[in-house]
């Protein structure tokens, strides 16, 4: 068990999760006893209030039955086709990045409609992804929404096609894959990153650096918005600062690319981040070099995380509008298998704080 005290994710909901897994898995069978309070808090180093907190939010939402002075056993999960329906989720990582916000909207919509909800983390691994299709299969549920991983499409739908040979609907979130015909849920990245590109420019930078990933749809698209939205201005872009890595986010493997970006600081005046959570290398590396953002160069990213510790200029996400809309349509494609695809693409904004400084 890891609980990362630093997460914005409440170390409840972060237990709660791990909890939830080991039930999901078959760790905890239906009808046995888990381990008691005390023996959580010795084996999670959790406050005894916030271990109570997660079991009773893993009550609520039908995992375990709790009897007073015997214990907490866990619930035999209801089958799809029995009286509640259920929905996988597929999320690279719920205590990183947008995960947790996506899956709590969801969640939210998924109770509203009577709905039983199992989260399932890949870390954006194929194989992570694939063990969790098979289980969900196995469980009967009766759809599924699946935020590709880090892989090639075709890999991502060779996942996605044993569940269609099961008739069961998926409804892909955030990430798209390209002729899928699936339904999807996203926000438009490439306007989205023409307006936040747009804002560099207005306030004054033409030599902007660019990090980013390019195995997901959602950042091939800001880049592709970055680099039209240059070429409408007339703006020539220098390669030597633009990195499109093809791995999926790894904080040593992210921070060696920003590393390399640094080293030539006399190439940009401001950094052009793929997402919030790379923005914060380049935050961690400048005080650790001396610098000062902006005072010494400048910088946006993508997402809007709730960061307490830097002011940083973004484009807000609706994320957990996007949790919600993904459940009303795999929702909609339970009732009606044979209904026309539907692509759902919700607004972006810009949230301009003070990393971004203006210049002659």
């Amino acid at each position: 068990m890891d609980i990362d005290s630093k997460s914005p994710i409440p170390k409840y909901l972060q237990f709660q999760t791990w909890l939830q897994d080991r039930i999901d898995q078959g760790f905890y069978t239906p009808n046995e006893k888990i381990p008691t309070e005390n023996e959580l808090v010795n084996l999670s180093g959790l406050s005894r209030a916030t271990v109570r907190q997660a079991l009773k939010n893993l009550e609520d939402n039908g995992y375990i039955i709790r009897k007073k002075r015997v214990g907490s056993f866990v619930r035999k999960l209801l089958k799809a086709n029995e009286n509640m329906p259920t929905v996988g989720i597929l999320v690279p990582d719920i205590r990183a990045g947008y995960a947790s916000i996506l899956a709590r909207g969801a969640e939210d919509e998924a109770t509203k409609n009577n709905i039983s909800l199992i989260l399932c983390n890949t870390d954006d691994l194929l194989s992570q992804a694939s063990y969790h299709i098979e289980r969900l299969i196995q469980l009967s549920v009766s759809g599924v929404i699946y935020i590709p991983v880090a892989a090639t499409d075709d890999q991502n739908l060779q996942i996605i096609n044993k569940l269609k040979q099961k008739n069961i609907p998926v409804v892909l979130a955030d990430r798209g894959i390209p002729d899928s015909k699936l339904d999807f849920v996203t926000t438009n990245n490439f306007e989205g990153s023409r307006l936040l590109t747009q804002h560099l420019v207005d306030k004054g930078h033409t030599k902007i650096a660019f990090l980013s990933n390019k195995l997901f749809s959602t950042e091939r698209l800001r880049y592709d918005g970055f680099r039209s939205k240059l070429k409408d201005l007339g703006i020539e872009q220098d390669n030597k600062i633009t990195i499109r890595i093809k791995r999926p986010f790894n904080i040593n493997r992210y921070l060696k690319h920003v590393h390399k970006i640094m080293k030539q600081k006399d190439r940009f005046t401001a950094v052009y981040a793929g997402h919030d959570r790379i923005a914060l290398l380049f935050y961690s590396t400048a005080k650790s070099l001396g610098l000062s953002i902006p005072k010494d160069f400048s910088i946006v990213g993508y997402d809007n995380m709730p960061f307490t510790t830097i002011s940083l200029t973004t484009m807000h996400q609706p994320i957990y509008e996007m949790g919600t809309e993904s459940m009303k349509l795999i929702l909609s494609r339970m009732e009606n298998k044979k209904s026309n695809i539907k692509n759902i693409m919700l607004t972006s904004s810009l949230i301009e704080r003070t990393s971004v400084k203006k210049i002659q």
